[in-house]
């Protein structure tokens, strides 16, 4: 398939999983509100998530998926593949059940090293976290597992079991919110709807390991239980799989890190940064995430067949693609955070300036979206190669400039603060990755892509000033009935999406010759 099919799929999927986390998310404001019991969830929820993307999603798809296609080129003979991947999931289950098992023994002390004021002042609002970050994290083990039969879908090129597999997260979290609301108002209710939606956090794992386990044996990829060994591929993956915690996992390491500083934050401070991070996600997830993993399969098929032109191309591609999606969507929702969020989040428990202060963050957030989606699309091409090094050591100098600048802007600008460093460290890393990338002479930005990238940036800008000047005509209307403010928020993006695309034509960077290429058959 094409690239531009390949990242339809897996984004519109995403999308569509966005969209329910968006119903999750705007329940759970009017449900839980922002401090107390709100506060102690997305703790209890961050721990075992985190972890997730960091481990199962960023390091162990990046460093598998290579060593897989390798054990799949030039032959329609699966075997090899299919016994390292075998050999893989013998040696995963007993990892993940250790792992599992020390880290709920430990979970109080895991959670006090989390733990803000408001919760470590309040013991049994510390023990309602505790027991909810308990009950959620055995989600880790399943969706570590449910990881492995992703990238296997994925490399077959099997992309839309995958990508739709978060949607069921998100159902079996607004079923518990919704079962929630039922038990009134009150401390007692909040209390009952967080241990419901630690519950349905550890079984939409469940649902989400089978669903792409029967998706893998319907593709013919049907896999069988070996005794545990550390074989060669197993110490291979090994290798690769240490560094690439950390050059993969920058966003997560530094989402991490930030539990420290917000710690330190007054009460609100861990909702505000979840629900900003929600509409970052979104553009995040249905672009960054789409390319990084539509990319790997075919760029490592490409650099194994020594086809230089090929990766080149594909790499040129995706990176065009992701400027022309995300530089447009950083600065709506920069110039436009504060109208979405009174519209998605206000109500209920949740008040406006809670959605004032989540507007706040969202705008710090989104200053580093292109960076985040480039780092997704750059990072394959160093794993592709198995160099999982260089992405550790630019991973790492992002990361301490992120920490030195936590420590400056924090203090003055608190949760906001904390969003604006990460978005400069994640600037920081892709220009690393690009310089050390073009050092190296394996990917190099031609003057035809950067000339168009420059128009692209030129055409979100003059959108964002005109958004600027349209979104106060809606002010009265972003807090107000449903149909306010959908009809708001609809005039708001409409407005934005025509304007964009109109300069983007103008331009030059959005015509039949743009979209014929994206549409060209990757290997």
């Amino acid at each position: 398939m094409s690239l531009l099919k390949n990242v339809g799929t897996i984004g519109g999927l995403t999308m569509v999983s966005r969209l329910f986390g968006f119903v999750r998310d705007m329940l759970l404001a009017r449900a839980l509100g922002a401090g107390g019991v709100a506060d102690a969830w997305q703790l209890a929820f961050q721990l075992p998530n985190i972890f997730r993307r960091l481990f199962a999603e960023g390091a162990f798809a990046s460093a598998f998926v290579p060593l897989f296609n390798r054990r799949m080129a030039g032959t329609d003979d699966l075997s090899q593949a299919r016994r390292f991947a075998e050999e893989v999931l013998a040696f995963l289950i007993p990892v993940l059940i250790v792992f599992g098992a020390l880290a709920l023994i430990a979970m109080p002390w895991i959670a006090g090293l989390f733990a803000n004021e408001g919760i470590e002042s309040d013991p049994e609002l510390f023990d309602l976290a505790v027991l909810m970050a308990r009950i959620a994290f055995p989600y880790l083990a399943f969706m570590s597992l449910a990881t492995l039969f992703a990238a296997i879908l994925n490399s077959l090129s099997r992309f839309a079991a995958a990508a739709a597999a978060p949607i069921l997260l998100n159902i079996c979290l607004i079923a518990a919110l919704a079962t929630g609301m039922t038990m009134g108002e009150g401390v007692e209710a909040r209390r009952a709807t967080g241990e419901l939606l630690a519950i349905a956090v550890t079984a939409s794992g469940v649902l989400q390991l089978v669903w792409l386990w029967a998706w893998a044996r319907r593709s013919g990829f049907r896999m069988r239980l070996r005794r545990p060994r550390v074989t060669k591929g197993v110490k291979e993956l090994g290798i690769l799989i240490l560094p690439a915690v950390f050059g993969a996992g920058v966003y997560q390491i530094s989402r991490f890190i930030d539990l420290f500083f917000l710690a330190t934050l007054p009460d609100g401070a861990y909702t505000f940064l979840a629900m900003g991070d929600r509409l970052n996600q979104l553009p995040l997830g249905i672009i960054g995430i789409a390319l990084g993993t539509a990319i790997l399969p075919a760029l490592s098929r490409h650099i194994a067949s020594d086809d230089h032109d090929a990766a080149q191309r594909l790499q040129s591609n995706a990176i065009e693609l992701a400027m022309l999606l995300t530089v447009p969507a950083a600065v709506a929702l920069f110039v436009t955070g504060s109208a979405f969020t009174r519209a998605f989040y206000t109500g209920g428990a949740f008040t406006l300036s809670d959605a004032m202060a989540t507007g706040a963050v969202t705008s710090a957030l989104v200053v580093g979206l292109p960076a985040y989606v480039l780092i997704k699309v750059l990072v394959p091409n160093y794993f592709a190669r198995k160099d999982t090094r260089t992405p550790v050591y630019t991973a790492a100098a992002a990361l301490v400039l992120n920490v030195a600048l936590n420590f400056l802007l924090v203090p003055r600008l608190g949760v906001v603060g904390l969003a604006l460093a990460g978005s400069i460290g994640a600037w920081t890393n892709v220009a690393l990755l690009y310089f050390l990338l073009a050092r190296s002479d394996r990917f190099r930005l031609t003057a035809r892509v950067a000339g168009r990238i420059a128009r692209i940036v030129l055409a979100a800008l003059l959108m964002g000033a005109a958004l600027w000047y349209a979104m106060p005509y809606g002010a009265g209307y972003y807090a107000g009935s449903v149909l306010e403010r959908v009809a708001a928020i609809a005039a708001l993006v409409a407005v934005g999406a025509a304007i964009y695309f109109a300069l983007a034509a103008a331009l030059g960077v959005l015509d039949r010759a743009t979209v014929r290429r994206l549409m060209r058959r990757e290997g």
